[in-house]
């Protein structure tokens, strides 16, 4: 229900039935072309192949039926290619090639295509929240340590540590992306002995046509790169839950610095007509949670033994699509979070005063610690807050009451505005290094 209320579509897709078996389809057709260009088997027979391996010659029904006998999909799909293939040419379809050389190679397909709609994805959202830090670079709101109000920053400061952690995470993405875009052809064993002697050759030559890299080392049970791939879905579906959890907290009645956008009956109650409940930011954190927990099934299929796994493979059909889907849909949810955020710096001016003042402590210590020092200063400092939360006066007024004779004049009188450092540089910081990322070539 979550994906289907929420969920990103271009991913359902890219994952969907049809898109998997024609992922298959396409390594049979190319596994074909390049043995008939390496002399392997006859042109007429590649084309042969290539005409019956369509998506429309398949009975998906007979597939999944006959592959819950198998156990696997591959050896009924190639049956269904062989029948629609001329008898003059059966019995060279998948011609040396083992059930997860295309299961992994179709795979390869997929994620190299989910690899760009996450880019997309992250790219839109990041774009957002720099548009957003740039705007509100001066807008003063209390920053919160352990829940609390700690000292006075602005909200482009905190939309700028957001964005640089985007930043990293298109980085990463990239890395990853290219080291799970990778063929798989090693046959049975990983040996690549079916192939023959031209086994190298017909590794370059059909990952040329697929647009994957070849390798030279088997990887049917290493999956290291796909857990690396997993891992930085997660974080980045992490990073999307942090952010809709600070629009959650900010949005709460007794803050309201944040909300996100309107609309006639958005966030409605069945009984309460007065809630208008954070609908996105709560599919963010529930796309979030199930993608993290997904990422944990993806190392333990790591741990796969000999050349080829026992069940630990299975965990992967299951859990990939899943998390990789789960993710885009945080992040296009996450965007469209940003795109309507709605900000109101009065409220943030307000609460910065709901502790007496309070927030600009650390302020006044700072300026006293020159002419009484750091420690008698926070000493002084510390016992005139414990007054003011006795007594509820201005904190202010309490501190230039319980200063020693004279200090007072030496201290500048301070506005939140006063005591929020240098924001523009660490925006500008921010802004820069997003705008450096490459974008990677497709």
């Amino acid at each position: 229900m979550l994906v289907r209320l929420f969920g990103d579509a271009e991913a359902e897709q890219i994952f969907s039935e049809r898109r998997l078996v024609q992922s298959w389809l396409d390594v049979e057709i190319s596994l074909a072309t390049a043995q008939a260009e390496l002399g392997l088997i006859e042109p007429e027979t590649a084309t042969a192949i290539a005409n019956a391996a369509r998506l429309e010659h398949v009975d998906l029904g007979l597939l999944w039926t006959e592959a819950q006998t198998v156990g696997y999909p591959i050896l009924p799909l190639v049956r269904q290619i062989e029948n629609a293939t001329p008898p003059e040419h059966r019995g060279r379809v998948h011609f040396g090639a083992t059930t997860q050389d295309i299961m992994d190679s179709g795979l390869a397909l997929q994620l190299t295509a989910a690899t760009a709609r996450l880019e997309t994805l992250l790219q839109q959202l990041g774009d957002q929240i720099a548009t957003l830090a740039q705007r509100y670079a001066t807008t003063v709101i209390a920053a919160r340590t352990h829940a609390q109000q700690a000292v006075p920053t602005t909200l482009g400061t905190k939309l700028a540590v957001y964005l640089a952690e985007i930043t990293r995470h298109r980085a990463r993405l990239m890395s990853a992306g290219r080291d799970v875009s990778v063929l798989s052809l090693f046959g049975a064993g990983g040996t690549s002995a079916a192939y023959g002697e031209s086994a190298a050759a017909l590794r370059k030559n059909v990952a040329a046509r697929l647009g994957l890299r070849p390798v030279d080392v088997p990887w049917h049970v290493a999956r290291d790169s796909l857990a690396a791939y997993s891992s930085t879905c997660a974080a980045m579906a992490a990073t999307t839950a942090r952010f809709a959890r600070e629009v959650v907290d900010l949005s709460r009645t007794e803050i309201a610095e944040l909300a996100e956008a309107d609309g006639y009956l958005r966030g409605a109650s069945s009984t309460m007509p007065q809630k208008r409940n954070p609908i996105e930011s709560e599919a963010v954190i529930g796309f979030a949670v199930c993608a993290e927990a997904l990422s944990v099934a993806m190392l333990r299929a790591m741990e796969a033994g000999h050349e080829r796994s026992a069940g630990e493979w299975q965990v992967e059909w299951q859990a990939l699509p899943q998390l990789v889907s789960l993710t885009c849909s945080g992040l296009l949810v996450a965007g469209s979070i940003a795109r309507g955020l709605r900000v109101f710096p009065e409220r943030m001016r307000q609460n910065l005063r709901a502790d007496a003042g309070l927030v600009m402590a650390e302020a006044h210590m700072m300026r006293l610690a020159p002419v009484l020092g750091r420690d008698r200063a926070h000493e002084l400092v510390y016992d005139a807050a414990r007054r003011t939360r006795e007594t509820g006066e201005d904190f202010v007024q309490t501190l230039r009451q319980m200063c020693p004779e004279g200090i007072w004049t030496a201290v500048d009188e301070l506005e939140p505005g006063r005591h929020v450092g240098d924001p523009e540089p660490t925006i500008a910081a921010a802004l820069s290094a997003w705008a450096s990322v490459p974008v990677s070539p497709r």
